[in-house]
């Protein structure tokens, strides 16, 4: 019988992490490990940058990452890549590295940002 999919995340669903730890992100107070600025960048270009990042990321051990968007330089605000990040994070190969994502501190970024928390990696 093949695994079940892992449930998909929701922007700002900190069910699976720890009550201090969530708590910290919400103010803004938990240390960033990792930060990955996508500004700029072409969509296929942010979607392998993500990958990379993420993966390496998870390879050295590390936890908390910020993942900056920005807002969108449209007259309606919005950001090809803040829609999409989202998404590329909850599909493979990401999706079973990454245990949370939640909107940015505004000291960090706020909407125009994203924090990513990382499963542990698995040896083996």
């Amino acid at each position: 019988m093949p695994a079940a999919a892992p449930k998909r995340l929701r922007s700002g669903d900190l069910t699976g992490i720890d009550g201090h730890r969530a708590d910290r992100l919400r103010r803004g107070k938990q240390e960033i490990e990792g930060r990955l600025d996508l500004h700029g960048m072409r969509q296929i270009e942010a979607h392998d940058a993500l990958i990379g990042f993420v993966a390496a990321a998870q390879r050295a051990g590390k936890k908390t990452l910020l993942v900056i968007t920005g807002k969108g330089s449209f007259s309606n605000g919005d950001s090809v890549l803040r829609a999409n990040v989202p998404l590329w994070l909850n599909e493979p190969p990401l999706r079973d590295k990454v245990l949370a994502i939640t909107p940015a501190h505004p000291r960090d970024g706020g909407s125009g940002a994203l924090y990513v928390v990382l499963k542990r990696r698995r040896e083996g």
